[in-house]
């Protein structure tokens, strides 16, 4: 594993520093739609618009790739990325900011797409699962460092800007100067909708509704914020509280999964969530309440997410693993984007009250339809189910693959136990 780091250190510098970038935006942006006067709905497109572009990315990034390489792909749209985040403060229109925001979630996500091909090849068969873990950690310590970085500025000027774009802009440096670009990314056919729900509906429902969850942690936070009057340190507090737990969650939630029945644990883990979401509804006065279910709302779906894959594999064979990944992301960035839209309609009709039991519902859902699942079909042996493996819901294909491959391996180093 050492050696592992010593190669693979400045490219996880560079993800650090594009972290800090984009986990700096997305919470900038809530805070300073409230002070442009954009109303909540008008707000959930913006946070929407992100995902959309995302999906996108997710899809044409490895033709990109396979035309001109992963260098020019990754140098052009990372700079694409610092140059819009310029011209949110110049242009206060909500629909101005959907584009920008669109075209910022489709490079976000081919970046990732490029630089998690260069992580994959830079580890080993052997290092591959611990490359995965530094790299989730790295992800979540840069959008909760990023939080802090939100205090150095005032959110109605334009230095808050300006900084999340040099951080993209030197996050070229240590990637592209010490890093050898990998062979094209080639993409895996993937399974059909109708295969993957005669497979495993859980996860098929449970991966959707963790998107529109995910969204909502991601994009919404700070404008529920907003919307109950925290100042831009609580808020900053509020974002940094949900991907702690998630950082702190996915280890002993991991273990646990690899010893026993996944759909009981499914459903346990969506059942606390519930209580997270209600407690925040409860006391929506209290600061510090807040920052409890948060953190138990991040601890639990995040976590959700590799369960939900770690099951999802438990029932497909070792040749089925990549092309069910990809269909598990596209029916993931369809409830990602549907997730904000849902969650500012209801804010709008309910009050900021609807951010938590927005959440609180879907968690609700997951755990009724875990618990249904365990009367149709009874759960694999313990032996006989795939490896856990920690990714972060704002993994690109190639690290969800990654994610599969390191479970097919495992499955394998089993098998011939």
């Amino acid at each position: 594993m050492g050696q592992f780091l010593s190669g693979a250190w400045a490219l996880l510098l560079g993800i650090l520093l594009l972290m800090l970038g984009n986990g700096m935006h997305g919470t900038l942006l809530g805070i300073r739609g409230e002070i442009e006067g954009f109303s909540t709905t008008e707000m959930s497109y913006v946070m929407s618009a992100y995902f959309v572009g995302f999906l996108g990315g997710s899809k044409l990034t490895p033709e990109m790739i396979r035309r001109v390489g992963h260098v020019r792909v990754f140098a052009a749209l990372a700079s694409f990325i610092s140059a819009c985040l310029i011209l949110f403060p110049v242009v206060s229109d909500p629909w101005a900011w959907v584009v920008i925001r669109i075209i910022i979630g489709f490079c976000f996500s081919g970046v990732y797409v490029t630089a998690e091909g260069w992580l994959n090849n830079a580890a080993s068969n052997e290092t591959r699962g611990q490359a995965l873990s530094f790299y989730m950690i790295v992800q979540m310590l840069g959008v909760i460092a990023a939080q802090g970085i939100l205090l150095l500025g005032d959110p109605s000027g334009f230095v808050l800007f300006v900084i999340p774009s040099v951080l993209i802009s030197i996050s070229f440096a240590p990637i592209l100067l010490s890093i050898t670009p990998t062979p094209a990314f080639e993409q895996s056919k993937n399974m059909s909708f109708i295969d993957l729900w005669r497979v495993s509906p859980l996860g098929f429902v449970g991966i959707f509704l963790l998107g529109g969850m995910f969204a909502a942690q991601f994009g919404m936070a700070a404008v529920f914020g907003t919307e109950i009057g925290l100042n831009v340190t609580q808020i900053a507090m509020f974002v940094a509280a949900i991907y702690v737990g998630a950082t702190a969650t996915q280890f002993p939630i991991g273990w646990l999964s690899d010893r026993m029945d996944r759909r009981v644990l499914i459903m346990l883990v969506a059942v606390v969530a519930v209580f997270g979401g209600l407690a925040g509804a409860i006391y929506l006065e209290s600061f510090e309440f807040l920052l409890v279910a948060a953190f138990v709302l991040g601890g639990t779906a995040n976590p959700l997410y590799s369960l939900l894959l770690a099951h999802t594999n438990d029932f497909v064979s070792l040749e089925e693993m990549a092309g069910t990944s990809g269909s598990l992301l596209f029916i993931n960035g369809l409830g990602a984007i549907v997730g904000p839209i849902a969650i500012g309609w209801l804010m709008g009709v309910f009050g900021p009250v609807a951010y938590f039991g927005y959440m609180s519902g879907l968690m609700a859902i997951l755990a009724l339809y875990a618990f249904y699942r365990m009367a149709r079909r009874p759960a694999p042996s313990v032996d006989d189910t795939s490896s856990y493996t920690p990714i972060a819901p704002t993994s690109s294909p190639v690290a969800f693959e990654v994610a599969q491959i390191v479970a097919e391996e495992a499955q394998e180093s089993d098998n011939e136990r």
